[in-house]
């Protein structure tokens, strides 16, 4: 009798665990099921391309069937767990419950961003996770530069021309980096606002940017940003937010009428529902990423608290898609061993770099123990980028938007309005309206 194979979470780690299931698995001996919200992984290490403008949106994702074979792709949120009943309970896209029964359980169901009572964070700031957030993010600077070439005097620009991000790893200080490059890009076609120039302040809670990579490299990510004029201030946290400005915890208040919130991931609060042991709010797994306590459970990724080999005491692993792709595939190995009672192994990877670009040519990155930085960093981040890619057509689109970018620079239509049609009637009822 086939054996029932459950993925929960369709990112790296799960998508990977499935491709390498399905070439250790005879197609007859089990049934694999992914269980995703969405039927793409993002590239999250290019969404930043993504809000820029410089990548096509769905050149950063890979849909899934396309990379899967004979996974069964079951499109809903996951709910709950009961381990002791083998059972995993999830939501349809469409509002039905169903209950997967499993004989083999992987959790991957990555993490979400961290956000902190921040008084008026939770209504007024945006995100910086998803590719909606991205293109959110885009389209509100396009807005803003629109709001702000239309009013009269430059002090009532100045709050739609500034723009607040808060939390300098890699999510912040790229995301940043491209989106100053994009802005003054585009604000060539805005006389009014490029007279006024453009505002951008990073704000970070420890003493420098970029902790994961070497000091001297965060240094020199400090100068080239405050190079191009943006403002950073560390030892420094977002104290609260309206509307229309941020106020920092050293008084400072910053008129601004866009706050991205970067400050951090945690796992999402389903995994506090799924019955398995957590550690500092992860998944308590060995080294071979079973669950303690449980011979049919596997946790992966940002979720879980992995064992990090690199480290000597006992550290889980960095929410990173290289550890994510690595954890997937040996998980993949260690449940096809357990189905046939083979040996388990542990998970061995260290890091092999690190990439931070920040746009204009310019990154700083680590490979294999050895410091890059400005064109060279941002050449070796660009390959790796591509060679990442899951796909050949995928990597000549990344190729040909790249170039493309180059050539004829990015373009300046706020396309907010995608996937929100108004109703007929709504059209209707705007139509009378102006003809009245």
């Amino acid at each position: 009798m086939a054996n029932d194979v459950v993925i929960a979470g369709g990112g790296f780690g799960g998508m990977y665990a499935a491709r390498r299931l399905e070439r250790r698995l005879p197609r007859h001996s089990a049934r694999i099921t992914l269980v995703s919200d969405v039927n793409f992984l993002l590239y999250t290490p290019l969404l930043p391309g993504a809000a820029s403008g410089s990548l096509e949106p769905r050149h950063v994702v890979v849909p899934l069937r396309e990379e899967l074979d004979w996974t069964e792709m079951r499109l809903g949120r996951v709910e709950s767990a009961d381990p002791a009943r083998n059972e995993l309970a999830m939501r349809t896209v469409d509002g039905r419950e169903e209950v997967l029964h499993y004989d083999q359980l992987i959790v991957s169901l990555g993490s979400v961003s961290r956000v902190l009572p921040v008084p008026g964070l939770a209504e007024h700031a945006l995100g910086f996770k998803t590719l909606a957030d991205a293109i959110a993010l885009r389209n509100r600077a396009l807005l803003h530069l629109e709001i702000a070439e239309s009013l009269p005097d430059e002090d009532s620009r100045r709050e739609y021309l500034t723009f607040v991000f808060v939390g300098a790893g890699y999510a912040g200080l790229e995301g940043l980096a491209e989106m100053q490059d994009y802005v003054a890009d585009v604000m060539e076609r805005y006389p009014r606002s490029r007279l006024a120039g453009a505002r951008f302040v990073l704000v970070e809670a420890r003493d420098r940017v970029m902790p994961e990579i070497p000091a001297p490299l965060a240094e020199f990510a400090s100068r080239e940003l405050r190079r191009r004029g943006i403002e950073i201030r560390t030892d420094t946290m977002l104290d609260s937010m309206d509307e229309r400005s941020a106020t920092l915890s050293t008084g400072e208040r910053i008129a601004a009428r866009t706050v991205c919130w970067t400050a951090g991931v945690q796992p999402p609060a389903v995994v506090g529902r799924l019955g398995l042991p957590l550690v500092n709010g992860r998944i308590d797994v060995d080294a071979t990423m079973r669950v303690k306590g449980y011979e049919d459970v596997w946790a992966i990724g940002d979720a879980a608290a992995v064992p990090d080999p690199a480290k000597r005491r006992r550290q889980a692993t960095p929410p990173t898609a290289q550890h994510a792709i690595r954890q997937g595939r040996r998980v993949a190995e260690n449940v096809a061993a357990a189905m046939s009672g083979g040996r388990l192994k542990p998970f061995r990877y260290r890091t092999l770099g690190v990439f931070v670009d920040m746009g204009q040519h310019q990154a700083v990155a680590q490979m294999i123990g050895v410091p890059l930085r400005g064109f060279p960093a941002w050449f070796a981040a660009r390959t790796y980028h591509l060679v990442m890619m899951p796909g050949m057509a995928r990597r000549v689109r990344l190729a040909v938007d790249w170039t493309s970018g180059l050539v004829f620079g990015r373009a300046s239509a706020d396309l907010g309005q995608l996937g929100h049609p108004a109703l007929v009637a709504e059209e209707q009822l705007t139509d009378q309206d102006a003809s009245e």
